[in-house]
C-alpha cells in the first residue's frame, strides 16, 4: 500500500491518500479540497474515513462526497469489526479523549495505523476542547499500550512515527 502524505491548511493538518492500484482511500480530507482533488485524478475512490469530525480533518469532506459519492467510515462504523474496500482491509478502533468521537483506523496487514489527533510524534491531543477528557485519554492510551505489534503511526499533523517510539519516549506512555 502506497501511502502519500498532502497537508492542508493553516494548522498543516495530514490528509492520507491510500493507494493500491488505481483504487484510493482517504483519510482525513483537511480543508483544501481542490490541492487534494489534484492527487486524486488518477484514482478511483472507494471511501473516506474520518478520524475525528474537528473542522481541520473534515474541511473538505463535503465537496469530496459530492465529486466521488464514496462512502464514510468513522465513529458511527465502529460497531463492525473489520472492513474490506476493494485491496483494503482495515478495522476502526474507538480512542476517545482529544474528542468524543476520535478513532483509530488499523491496518494489521501493513502493520499501520492512523491515529488523527490521539497521539503525535512524543506528544498526544489536546483534551481541552469541546468534547476532550483526560481521563479518556489516559484509558485510551492504556488500550494502545498493551498492542505487542509495532504499527507505524500517522498522525493528523507532524511527523510519522512507530508505536515502539512512543513507548519508549513519549512521556504521555
Amino acid at each position: 500500500m502506497e501511502i502519500q502524505t498532502i497537508t492542508t491548511g493553516y494548522l498543516e493538518e495530514n490528509c492520507y491518500l491510500l493507494i493500491r492500484g488505481d483504487s484510493c482511500l482517504v483519510v482525513d480530507p483537511g480543508d483544501d479540497y481542490e490541492k487534494i482533488r489534484k492527487f486524486l485524478k488518477n484514482y478511483q475512490v472507494l471511501g473516506v474515513l474520518i478520524t475525528h469530525h474537528h473542522f481541520d480533518h473534515v474541511g473538505a469532506l463535503e465537496p469530496l462526497l459530492e465529486e466521488y459519492h464514496a462512502s464514510v467510515y468513522d465513529i458511527n462504523s465502529i460497531e463492525k469489526k473489520e472492513y474490506s474496500l476493494g485491496p483494503f482491509h482495515f478495522q476502526i478502533m474507538g480512542n476517545p479523549g482529544h474528542s468524543k468521537d476520535s478513532v483509530r483506523f488499523v491496518f494489521k496487514g501493513e502493520k499501520v495505523m492512523f491515529v488523527g489527533d490521539f497521539v503525535f510524534y512524543h506528544s498526544i491531543g489536546r483534551t481541552d476542547l469541546p468534547g476532550g477528557d483526560s481521563k479518556e485519554m489516559v484509558e485510551s492510551l492504556n488500550q494502545l499500550k498493551k498492542e505487542t505489534e509495532n504499527y507505524t503511526l500517522y498522525p493528523g499533523h507532524g511527523p510519522k512515527t512507530t508505536l515502539e517510539e512512543e513507548k519508549k519516549n513519549n512521556p504521555y506512555f
